[in-house]
């Protein structure tokens, strides 16, 4: 795997810089100059997406204090937009930093939740979507974000 960095700091083999590139394509339901969200491709439950900033940092510490805000702002708004959209009760929002962090490259799980849904502790089974599920979800969070400004 080529490791050598494309751009300062950054490998070459970042999947979300490419995400943010738009060399690899993603379910996305948010894009703009702080943060793109999109589907995580092994969902907890539909509409689990998760949450990057455009700049390549690992962990949350990486963040400068000044991007932090906006960030988590994007982050919010994912989180308020799941409910409506989704049918969900609520949300669980998450970030792993190093350890059980699939890509190095900073991400804010934001999973929707209803009572019963079977997820206990950290023991999260996932699932794939069906055909067309997965744009189906990705457009549902679009508009609700749309809808909120």
């Amino acid at each position: 795997m080529d490791t050598s960095p494309n751009v300062i700091g950054v490998p070459a083999s970042c999947i979300f810089c490419e995400v943010v590139a738009g060399r690899v394509a993603a379910f996305e339901v948010l894009r703009d100059d702080v943060a793109v969200a999109f589907l995580d491709k092994s969902p907890l439950f539909a509409g689990h997406t998760l949450v990057i900033p455009l700049r390549h940092v690992e962990t949350l510490a990486d963040l400068e204090a000044r991007e932090i805000g906006p960030y988590f702002q994007r982050v919010r708004a994912v989180a308020a937009a799941m409910p409506e959209a989704l049918g969900a009760g609520g949300t669980f929002v998450a970030n792993n930093n190093v350890v059980s962090q699939s890509v190095p490259h900073l991400h804010v799980h934001v999973v929707p939740r209803t009572r019963g849904d079977g997820l206990r502790g950290f023991f999260w089974p996932r699932r794939r979507y069906a055909d067309g599920e997965a744009e189906a979800y990705a457009e549902r969070l679009r508009t609700a974000l749309a809808a909120t400004g």
